[in-house]
C-alpha cells in the first residue's frame, strides 16, 4: 500500500470517527512528517510573538525561565502527531512539540526547549519539585489533578476512543468493554473512565507505546485512550485499528506549579495571542491536520473547564 493511499484511508477513518460512526483503519509505515516540513514550521516560528518586558515582569516564573535561557517541558518522545522524536534529525515533531517551541519563543525570543520525559505517573511530581517548568503533552484537566497542580488553557480538546487489533470489530462502543480485558495508560483519564463499563480487568501500563505493544501481543482485548493518540498509533501501525468515535470530552491543559496564578495568566495570554494570529491553527494543520480532514477546529477558550 502506498503512503498516499494509507493517508487517504486514515483520513476517511477519522472523518467517520468525528461523525460518531464505526469503521476500521489500516495503516503502516513511518510517521507522516508535518506538511511543509521544517521550513513551514520555521516560517511559523519566525512570525511567533515574543513577550514584552512588561509581560515578563508580570510573572516571576517567566522571568526565571528567561534568565536561565531554556524552558524545561515535561513531555514524551513516542506519540505520533503530538510529540515524537524524529530518529534522523533528533527533532521532536507534533502539535504539542510545536506549541512548546512557540512558548519558548514567547519567553526567550528563541525556541530553546529541553524535553524532560514525563509519564502519567510522574507529571505531578515533576511540577511539584520544579524539575520542569510546564507539562505540555496530553495532560487532561481534572479536578483531582487541579488540587495538585495548576492548569493553563485548555489548549486542545480531544476525547476517549477505543482501539483494537486489526480485523477485530467486536468492540465498537464503550458498552462492549463489559467483561473484556482493557488497556489504559497508568494514571490517565482513560484508566478511570473504563471502570464504569464493568471490564473484566483494566491493565495499566506506563506509556502509550507499551499499551499498543500489549494489544498487539493479545494481552488485552482493547485499548482506551484519547482519539488524538490512537489516530497516531493507527497511522504508524498496521496491526491495530480505531473502532469507535469519541465518547466524552477530554480537554488538554498546560500543567504548571500549583498556585502560580501569574504564570497561568501569562500562558493564557500567550495562547490567546497565537490563536488570534492563526499560529495555533497552522500548528494543527502541520500535524494533526495532515490526517484529520477539514479545517482546523476552533481553539478552546481558556478557563472554560473546571480546574483550569
Amino acid at each position: 500500500m502506498t503512503a498516499s493511499l494509507r493517508r487517504r484511508r486514515l483520513a476517511a477513518l477519522l472523518t467517520a470517527v468525528a461523525l460518531g460512526t464505526v469503521t476500521a483503519c489500516t495503516s503502516g509505515g513511518t510517521a507522516v512528517p508535518p506538511a511543509g516540513g521544517a521550513g513551514q514550521e520555521q516560517s511559523l516560528l519566525d512570525r511567533a510573538p515574543v513577550a514584552s518586558d512588561a509581560d515578563l515582569a508580570a510573572s516571576p516564573t517567566a522571568q526565571a525561565i528567561k534568565q536561565r535561557g531554556q524552558i524545561l517541558i515535561g513531555s514524551q518522545l513516542d506519540t505520533p502527531l503530538l510529540s515524537q522524536q524524529n530518529p534522523t534529525t533528533g527533532q521532536t515533531e507534533g502539535f504539542d512539540a510545536i506549541l512548546g517551541r512557540l512558548l519558548a519563543k514567547y519567553i526567550l525570543g528563541r525556541p530553546n526547549v529541553k524535553i524532560v520525559n514525563s509519564t502519567s505517573q510522574i507529571r505531578e511530581a515533576l511540577l511539584q519539585n520544579n524539575t520542569v517548568d510546564v507539562v505540555l503533552h496530553t495532560y487532561s484537566i481534572t479536578l483531582p489533578r487541579a488540587e495538585k497542580v495548576s492548569f493553563a488553557g485548555p489548549y486542545f480538546v480531544s476525547g476517549p476512543a477505543i482501539m483494537a487489533r486489526k480485523g477485530d470489530s467486536s468492540i465498537t462502543k464503550p458498552q462492549d468493554l463489559k467483561g473484556k480485558k482493557v488497556l489504559a495508560v497508568t494514571n490517565s483519564t482513560g484508566a478511570a473512565l473504563v471502570q464504569q463499563y464493568e471490564p473484566a480487568q483494566v491493565i495499566t501500563l506506563g506509556t502509550n507505546s507499551e499499551c499498543v505493544t500489549a494489544l498487539e501481543q493479545g494481552r488485552a482485548d482493547a485499548y482506551v485512550n484519547d482519539l488524538t493518540q490512537l489516530a497516531g498509533n493507527a497511522q504508524t501501525n498496521d496491526k491495530v485499528q480505531v473502532n469507535s468515535g469519541t465518547f466524552g470530552q477530554d480537554p488538554y491543559g498546560i500543567g504548571i506549579h500549583h498556585g502560580d496564578e501569574t504564570f497561568k495568566q501569562f500562558i493564557n495570554d500567550w495562547l490567546k495571542k497565537i490563536q488570534a494570529a492563526g499560529l495555533w491553527q497552522e500548528a494543527y494543520k502541520q500535524t494533526l491536520g495532515t490526517v484529520i480532514p477539514g479545517d482546523a477546529p476552533t481553539p478552546p477558550a481558556t478557563g472554560f473547564v473546571p480546574g483550569s
